[in-house]
């Protein structure tokens, strides 16, 4: 694929992340450059960045070929990396200037190294020193003389930063000028490890002798919520961290590394590296650099932390595996639990999936044997597994327009009574989820998709989910123009946050949704605060399912146990029972016991059953036959196809020829379903068509979907998107 260097005026491959589907020959610079580096080229009359991707290929005139114009002084691309990108881009069917896009999303990578101000031991040793400058001076004598940002210095010292701006005046602390793209602090992999059960430590050491061993495995850490997942992946951390090797522990949500980054600081005496949308640009470009140098040891991140340049990965850490977050639906469709496992193949990397309810993708290749699997069964310390039970809402007196039980109402007065939390979950952001008006029955929808739109009082507007588009509360309906006749439908968390109010007027309520806060730090705020008891009740959607804890917390109320059962979504069932359990799982995590209640109209549905009973093998052996007899993932494979356009004419036949011209997918035993209406037929004013690819597990269904697609040609307004294993069907 790539041999190591090329001399001047050698041809040499360049990939750019521009609209190419090709790579483009270049000469060699003066000097030569490496196979891997990253470097400007003229592109026309501009200039762009792209990556040396081996020897170029000569097929045109000789003479015409441009030479490069610089290389840029970054890590080159490690050979490892170009082939994980090279095997998604072919798993996936996306082009490759997109996968480079994904692999270089970090500002000025090719600007020269901006400064900063750093703090530092001074030379001079003061006659007198408040506690406070004491507290500063302990801290960097602590870290041998390393620099820290103004803000890290305070932070760690826990002072005002006047005070280490009064040390520098004073001589105590120097303040340097140094490139702002620095290595973050050393990791401790023994700063602060804790007392591990027998249960525990028998894990983390098979663990941490799968990380010493230096080859590829892929290993499912399930274990029930409070049992300590995260403090035993922890000393598989530290065990790689040892070995000189980088980790990556990938989180389904940005509102969960506040606390998780609490955690790791306390393990291992410093904070790690970030990335995420909501880390600053700034920080971006430092992380992206430092990981490619080796100097960064361990990342948290969302999805796309995998394509950072690794120097030498030994580790990644899927939590909370099962979590749909983790595949990327727009722009390069993928998932990154599944591609986590391809990128530490190619490293000799370990791959811990960690989860209280495994997706059954996992659970799957645990029973092939592609997996192994290591359980906890037992919460840490005092703490045990909530009581679980049903309320039969056919035999409740719950009024119109309310959805609280009085089973429920009352096991909400209890926990007040006693000062415990409680947390109300309903999986369903915003006030209401539709608006009718009273007069002519019209639902007022998105003006660019057929959605409804979701009215949210905190905002005093409608929003649709799908395109984000808002717009102010009417007062008249826009359809027969009746005033004052438009009604709230339905529950969301800011109505159920309402009824609570008026049902327990004394308590606290607070009301978690990602929408309700302006920025990702306000939300880990807000999350702090509850959990150190700022609040009696929380009303939540599957945000607050996801790792939180919050100790005081005894009783969990799900108001539509039912809601996830609805739908023709083939994980449907799966994704009901994980998000009961995990939803369960935030009672009782401390020394007094919980209990969860679910309000159900089908207190006999199979799912419900299994989720009561805490069987969890029985589910899913029993989802896994279904699953297999119906020839779908995990026991087939899947591919969706969306086509759209403003006209609805064009989407259509376009769908009828390419279900008329399958060919190339007959032959390889696959059906194809379609095309009709997707569930959300029309998004920001284009039209949607959906068609469905079934096949065999063992079917080459990429080649197969490649020719396929290639026997048609799109017009400028026509779009095609093809998703391999797909996880939603709007």
């Amino acid at each position: 694929m790539r041999d190591g260097f090329f001399h001047e005026g050698q041809l040499v491959a360049v990939l750019t992340a521009q609209p190419l589907d090709r790579f483009l020959d270049y000469k060699a610079p003066e000097g030569g450059v490496m196979a891997g580096a990253f470097v400007e080229v003229p592109l026309g009359p501009r200039k762009v960045r792209g990556v040396v991707w081996g020897p170029g290929k000569g097929d045109f005139d000789i003479n015409k070929v441009r030479s490069v114009i610089r290389v840029i002084d970054v890590a080159p691309m490690r050979e490892e990396m170009q082939l994980f990108l090279e095997k998604v881009a072919a798993y996936t069917l996306t082009p490759m200037n997109a996968m480079l896009r994904l692999a270089t999303r970090a500002p000025g990578l090719g600007d020269p190294p901006s400064m900063r101000k750093v703090y530092r031991l001074g030379d001079q040793v003061p006659d007198r020193l408040t506690d406070a400058r004491q507290k500063v001076l302990a801290v960097l004598e602590e870290y041998g003389g390393l620099s820290f940002t103004l803000k890290e210095l305070s932070e760690m010292a826990g002072v005002g930063s006047s005070v280490v701006k009064g040390l520098v005046k004073l001589g105590a602390v120097a303040e340097v000028d140094a490139p702002r793209d620095t290595p973050y602090p050393r990791l401790d992999p023994d700063y602060g490890a804790k007392d591990l059960t027998a249960d525990q430590q028998t894990v983390a050491t098979q663990l941490c002798e799968g990380i010493t061993a230096g080859t590829y495995g892929t290993t499912l850490l399930k274990g029930v919520t409070g049992s300590g997942k995260t403090e035993v992946y922890l000393e598989a951390v530290a065990e790689c961290l040892r070995q000189g090797r980088q980790a990556l522990v990938l989180l389904p949500e940005i509102a969960l590394t506040g606390e998780f980054l609490t955690r790791v600081e306390a393990r291992f005496g410093m904070k790690p590296a970030e990335w995420h949308s909501g880390v600053t640009m700034t920080e971006r470009r430092r992380c992206w650099k430092m990981v490619g140098q080796g100097a960064a040891q361990l990342i948290v991140g969302a999805r796309s932390a995998l394509y950072l340049p690794y120097q030498s990965l030994g580790l990644i850490v899927v939590d909370e595996e099962h979590d749909t977050s983790y595949k990327q639906e727009d722009g390069v469709l993928y998932n990154a639990r599944d591609m986590a496992v391809l990128r530490a193949s190619l490293n000799d990397a370990r791959v811990i999936l960690a989860s209280a309810t495994p997706s059954l993708e996992s659970w799957a290749n645990v029973e092939a044997g592609k997996y192994e699997r290591l359980t906890l069964d037992a919460r840490f310390g005092p703490a045990v597994l909530p009581k679980m039970s049903a309320i039969d809402m056919r035999a409740e007196d719950v009024p119109g327009g309310k959805w609280v039980s009085p089973s429920l109402r009352s096991a909400l007065q209890d926990r007040l009574d006693k000062q415990e939390q409680s947390l109300i979950f309903l999986n369903r952001r915003g006030y209401a989820p539709i608006t009718l008006c009273r007069a002519c029955g019209h639902q007022i929808g998105c003006d660019d998709c057929d959605a409804r739109m979701v009215e949210h009082r905190f905002l005093k507007r409608l929003m649709c989910h799908q395109c984000g588009e808002t717009k102010p509360m009417p007062t008249v309906c826009p359809h027969c123009e009746a005033e004052d006749r438009l009604s709230a439908v339905g529950p969301g968390v800011e109505r159920m946050g309402e009824e609570v109010q008026e049902l327990f007027p004394e308590a606290r309520v607070a009301v978690l949704s990602s929408d309700l806060y302006g920025s990702a730090r306000a939300m880990k705020a807000h999350i702090e605060e509850i959990a150190q008891g700022g609040c009696d009740i929380v009303i939540g959607t599957q945000l607050v399912a996801k790792g939180h804890n919050f100790p005081n917390l005894t009783l969990v109320g799900v108001i539509d146990a039912d809601l996830g059962l609805q739908g023709s979504d083939l994980r449907a069932a799966e994704r009901t029972f994980q998000l009961m359990r995990q939803v369960a799982g935030r009672a009782g995590r401390a020394e007094k016991p919980g209990e969860a209640l679910l309000q159900t109209y089908q207190p006999e549905h199979a799912v419900i059953r299994a989720i009561l009973a805490g069987d969890e093998e029985a589910f899913w052996s029993a989802e896994a036959a279904e699953r297999k007899q119906a020839g779908v993932p995990p026991y087939g494979r899947m591919a969706g196809i969306v086509l759209s356009s403003p006209d609805m004419q064009e989407v259509f036949d376009l769908g009828a020829d390419m279900a008329r011209r399958d060919g190339p997918l007959r032959q390889i035993g696959a059906q194809v379903y379609g095309p009709a209406p997707a569930p959300i037929a029309r998004i920001r004013g284009r039209h949607r068509v959906r068609l469905l690819v079934k096949a065999e597990k063992s079917a080459p269904l990429q080649k197969a979907l490649s020719q396929w697609v290639g026997q048609f040609r799109l017009s400028n307004t026509l779009r095609l998107s093809i998703d391999i294993d797909p996880q939603s069907f709007y």
